[in-house]
């Protein structure tokens, strides 16, 4: 059998030092082998590990798995590289190369100028020896073949191997065991109880190179666009939409679908799978719906850096909305309190006794119409025309952001110290997710694509009816700053080790409900042509569904395969005529019937509207009863899907969603009829009309007064061709949250319009939306808490 020695060092007066011997099977395997040694890699109380292990299993990936504080033989690639390199104050020098030294060293008469011969291969330890010995002033034996000859060698095998890196890489995936307990325990403790793979290593198996990751710690990295350019001609794998029907409060599991989906795809199937989530927002998080890591045995790992700050991309998106915000007030009091010359002096300021336009400026005289690069040039009405926004307080539609739900926030005044001198005005403040900069995070191609749309942001309109961007603030370029690690996707992996990709958050009810088109399209190109990319839309279908196929795929060029609609027994009893919220309830295949016949055949149509198929996946509750199983898949296939089958990944992990991944790798198969639900060139009001009638089920549309006059403003502006992300409230398929199943007989009011112009969109508000949640009664920050001792955190969910 195999064996590993593990060496504990109890602090006690009399220090001791206590062995255990860990045996492994005979038929072990290498995964097997890293699973224990990553284990030990986790465990504070181990200082030290021995491997005895046979020649066969001492392989690069195994003993390179060994954190190199604990390789006490010192032969892992790190330890051996420090002693070549003479650093001996963090290596381990090999037993058996310090005996030979004491051999040597102890033998009669002087080190220096003994003849070592050194038999056998360049294995870690005769590199160790030889470079030990030659340290202590001993001679060994060497090649003596020509130097130059060696280099142009070495030159011309740097530049295959560099050729060989650029081509796609094989997965070489190794998932993670998952032994499922019964009954299944909490969300933090299974994620706990799973070690997962170090980053790197997830990295290396599926085909990334070292330099296109940026470590967060040891779970989570970020990934350089560069892997864009370098498997461009890579084709694309198989694209899955996971959407659902219109939830209940509680939430259907979407994410936690789409987890296990991608643990059956690559665990249970062996294709080559990653799945897209969106971050999720602290708000709900510490609000009332917990985090979006999924749940049970369908995880993303480790959960608590999941749903808290991650690789700080919302704390970038808070910071370049609110530096907006404060450029806005600022630039509207200094131009209220200062003259054309004396503003023009302070913009353009004289260095060195010369004034000079930075190229933001410069790019502003542009659009104002003025083709002149010396400031001394300009008359005095092209410099008033220049400093001068003259932004109207009462139309800016730029607002401050928190990641928290603070309904006290909602509305605000500001302006009221004495050093503002007077520029008093009402505003707010929005959840961040709600940011413009979180839409243009999801849907920018790339750098340039961001940095553009940043500077399309309008902000507000000034007393002539122009608007203004953030780019006439002359804040663009930084925000671009801000936000230049953010665009980059964050890579983690699930509970059985299967790649992740987590990136941008939008609201789907106030925004297009999406993972970015940069985690999409960097999946698509490492799965290969036979891989699967899952990705997730917020919401019901209706919502997040639409938008993923109206605005996403109008920005990214990509066509989904498939789609796999997300419903519960629970939300389906609600929409035929069940309460609203029921985490239990006991068997009634009535109203089961009436959700599917409603809400359910409803979703299964807006889909088919886009050409694309339909696999419904019934997410089981350990309540649901197999007759309402059945019945629910059956209804489903009737309805027009192409399977209906129930998943168990909440309780099994990938193991109880192979059915639904032979499902969906079968409707991938077969030819999709891809099409947007209208022309992008369809006038702003026919495009609201044939969402509201074709998607929510109404007899028509009703435009209020200042709707009507926002539409003929942006006409005017040229936004005409912008794709619409209605703002509507996710309970139900019409605008009333109190109206369950497939309402119909409505009239959908229209009470405004906006536009995201950077983000590239229309937003109609229907009814009244609020873009800062409140927290409840009891909040779940009342289950969170920190063990001082153990650093360990209790009660996410």
């Amino acid at each position: 059998c195999a064996r590993m020695f593990t060496v504990y060092f109890p602090f006690r007066s009399q220090i001791g030092i206590n062995v255990t011997q860990i045996r492994l099977p005979k038929q072990c395997t290498e995964d097997q082998v890293i699973e224990e040694l990553l284990k030990l890699n986790d465990d504070q109380r181990v200082h030290g590990v021995y491997l005895h292990l046979p020649p066969a299993f001492l392989t690069s990936r195994v003993l390179n798995t060994l954190k190199p504080e604990k390789d006490v033989e010192g032969i892992s690639d790190v330890n051996v590289g420090r002693l070549i390199r003479g650093d001996f104050s963090r290596g381990f020098v090999p037993p058996v190369a310090n005996a030979v030294l004491d051999m040597l060293v102890k033998d009669d008469g002087p080190v220096e100028g003994k003849n070592v011969l050194l038999v056998g291969g360049k294995r870690p330890l005769q590199l160790i020896l030889q470079c030990l010995i030659e340290k202590s002033g001993m001679a060994t034996l060497r090649s003596n073949r020509n130097r130059n000859h060696l280099q142009r060698q070495n030159v011309v095998r740097s530049c295959s191997r560099w050729l060989q890196d650029q081509h796609y890489r094989p997965w070489r995936l190794h998932p993670l065991k998952l032994q499922p307990l019964t009954p299944v325990p909490s969300d933090l403790e299974i994620s706990r109880a799973q070690v997962a793979k170090p980053v790197d290593q997830l990295a290396t198996e599926i085909g990334l190179l070292p330099e296109e990751l940026e470590s967060y710690g040891r779970n989570k990295a970020k990934v350089r666009l560069s892997l864009l350019d370098r498997l461009h001609s890579q084709p694309d794998g198989k694209y899955v939409l996971v959407a659902g029907i219109t939830p209940t409060p509680l939430g259907e599991g979407k994410s936690t679908v789409t987890v296990g989906l991608v643990q059956a795809l690559s665990a249970h199937l062996k294709l080559n799978s990653f799945a897209c989530l969106r971050q999720p927002s602290q708000g709900p998080t510490f609000g009332v719906k917990g985090g979006a890591a999924g749940g049970g045995y369908a995880q993303v790992i480790p959960m608590e850096e999941f749903n808290l700050h991650l690789t700080g991309d919302i704390h970038a998106i808070t910071a370049a909305n609110n530096l907006v915000a404060a450029a806005i007030d600022a630039r509207i009091l200094h131009e209220a309190t200062q003259s054309d010359k004396a503003l023009f002096k302070r913009l353009v300021p004289s260095v060195n006794g010369v004034r000079k336009f930075s190229p933001i400026q410069i790019s502003r005289l542009r659009r104002l119409g003025i083709n002149k690069t010396d400031p001394e040039s300009l008359t005095s009405q092209e410099i008033s025309n220049f400093v001068r926004l003259d932004l109207d307080p009462k139309k800016i539609t730029w607002q401050r952001v928190v990641d928290t739900n603070d309904r006290f926030l909602r509305k605000i005044t500001i302006g009221q110290a004495s050093t503002e001198k007077g520029q008093i005005r009402e505003t707010g403040f929005d959840i961040a997710v709600a940011s413009e900069i979180m839409a243009i995070l999801a849907l920018a191609d790339s750098l340039e694509d961001m940095k553009n749309r940043l500077a399309r942001m309008v902000v507000g309109t000034s007393h002539s009816g122009l608007p203004v961007t953030a780019e006439d603030l002359g804040v663009s370029g930084a925000l671009a700053v801000l936000m230049k690690d953010a665009i980059k996707p964050t890579l983690m992996q699930t509970l059985e080790g299967t790649p992740v990709f987590v990136h941008a958050g939008p609201f789907a009810n106030i925004a297009h409900g999406n993972s970015s088109v940069l985690a999409d399209k960097l999946a698509l190109k490492l799965v290969g042509r036979d891989g699967f990319v899952v990705t997730e839309a917020g919401f019901g279908a209706d919502i997040g569904m639409e938008k993923f196929f109206n605005i996403k795929c109008r920005a990214s060029g990509l066509r989904p395969n498939v789609v796999v609609l997300v419903a519960t027994v629970r939300a389906l009893k609600m929409h035929g005529g069940g309460p609203h919220v029921s985490r239990h309830g006991s068997a009634n295949l009535s109203l089961v019937a009436g959700g599917c016949q409603s809400n359910l055949k409803k979703q299964i149509q807006i889909a088919q509207q886009f050409g694309v198929p339909v696999v419904v996946a019934l997410n089981v509750f350990k309540t649901d009863t197999q007759a309402e199983i059945d019945l629910v898949c059956q209804i489903a296939r009737e309805c027009g899907a192409f399977d209906a089958l129930p998943c168990n990944h909440w309780a099994q992990g990938g193991r109880g969603s192979v059915a639904l991944a032979q499902a969906v790798k079968q409707a991938a198969s077969k030819p999709s009829n891809f099409q947007f639900l209208y022309h992008s060139e369809m006038p702003i009001v026919e495009k609201i009309r044939t969402i509201a009638q074709r998607v929510y089920g109404a007899d028509d549309i009703d435009l209020s007064l200042e709707a009507q006059t926002k539409i003929d403003y942006y006409n005017q502006q040229g936004y005409g061709s912008l794709p619409i992300c209605m703002a509507k409230t996710h309970l139900s398929l019409s605008h009333m949250p109190d109206k369950k199943g497939a309402p119909t007989g409505f009239v959908l009011p229209i009470r405004d319009v906006r536009a995201s112009v950077g983000a590239g969109f229309i937003y109609p508000l229907v009814g009244t939306m609020s873009t800062m949640p409140g927290l409840p009664t009891r909040p779940c920050f009342y289950d969170i808490d920190l063990d001082p001792a153990t650093e360990e955190i209790t009660g996410l969910f």
